[in-house]
């Protein structure tokens, strides 16, 4: 049986009417705001945060901070492995447009922000944990992260990828709290300040199988370094406003995910280690539901398991022999 891996890409816009299709992971950041009491006054509130985030970096010609609107759009990515429209989902990004009030143009943002994946999910929460189970030192299977490395760099280079977007994903995460975090002297205009990382996390190692390398900037007037993955030259392949669209989106749902790290109110120093322990942040008016997220991440590692890795499986490792990583 020979695998086919025919990619279709669908949308759907987040915004205060948002409800999350059945394929959506309900672990996804934004899925969970868009569920419960709450909802409507989580979306509308998001997306006021990510508005004044952006004017507030865009200051150029900007007078009254009004200037800029940014739409986002969820990407998700399923996959016909033999073409038998038998498809899983099997990645779910964030897509960013952004509207000029002033002169009307929409400006085409970047791909990425967010990253969500079923296969991550079963990689983490699933084999991760069974090759740990009953062992005294903690270690990673052979050929972690393989698979969905092959699949994702497979993805970007298709043609569905090509037809419908320019550029390639820039992914944006929290610092990971295990890590150690310097500033350095390099200082960009937008991403603002570069710090380097003691040594790398399990989601940079994890990334690079994606072809994505890793860089940690801390935006002006934020609280903490955020960690962009990307491939080519995240400074000169996108364009300020491109990389405004980004940190405004995905530091608006870290103040909400982690405000520990993101709504802290203290600004991050020289060397410094993000800690979910700090109790000197604020707290944003949106909901969120942090253990829920943990929970569900398990069950969902278990779904793909069931019926993407098992019933696949032998397909998967024929293919996976055959690409380099």
């Amino acid at each position: 049986m020979a695998a086919s891996f025919e990619f279709g890409i669908k949308s759907i816009r987040f915004d205060g009417n948002y409800r999350p299709s059945n394929n959506t992971r309900i672990t996804t950041n934004f899925a969970n705001l868009a569920r419960g009491a709450s909802r409507e006054d989580n979306l509308l509130n998001t997306l006021q945060m990510i508005d004044n985030r952006f004017n507030g970096l865009a200051n150029w010609d900007n007078p009254k901070a009004d200037r800029y609107s940014v739409e986002l759009d969820i990407v998700s990515v399923d996959l016909d492995v033999e073409g038998k429209g038998e498809a899983f989902p099997v990645i779910e990004v964030l897509k960013t447009t952004i509207i000029d009030r002033h002169s009307g143009q929409r400006i085409d943002g970047l791909v990425g922000n967010n990253f969500s994946s079923y296969v991550r999910d079963y990689d983490f929460s699933v084999l991760l944990l069974d090759h740990n189970k009953n062992k005294s030192e903690f270690s990673m299977p052979d050929n972690f992260g393989d698979l969905h490395g092959k699949l994702f760099k497979n993805f970007v280079n298709s043609s569905a990828y090509k037809k419908h977007f320019h550029k390639k994903p820039v992914i944006c995460l929290s610092v990971s709290s295990s890590k150690v975090y310097h500033r350095t002297g390099n200082v960009h205009p937008i991403l603002g300040v570069e710090y380097q990382q003691n040594e790398r996390s399990s989601t940079d190692l994890y990334f690079e199988k994606m072809g994505l390398q890793v860089r940690y900037f801390l935006p002006p007037n934020s609280s903490a370094p955020l960690a962009f993955y990307f491939c080519g030259d995240l400074l000169s392949d996108y364009t300020n406003l491109e990389l405004i669209g980004t940190i405004s989106t995905m530091e608006t749902f870290q103040k909400i995910y982690r405000p520990e790290i993101y709504n802290a109110n203290s600004v991050a120093g020289n060397c410094y280690q993000p800690s979910l322990k700090n109790k000197d942040h604020s707290l944003t008016q949106i909901v969120y539901d942090r253990e829920e997220r943990s929970r569900l991440a398990v069950e969902q590692g278990k779904f793909t398991e069931e019926h993407f890795i098992k019933p696949y499986q032998h397909i998967l490792q024929q293919w996976s022999a055959q690409n380099a990583v």
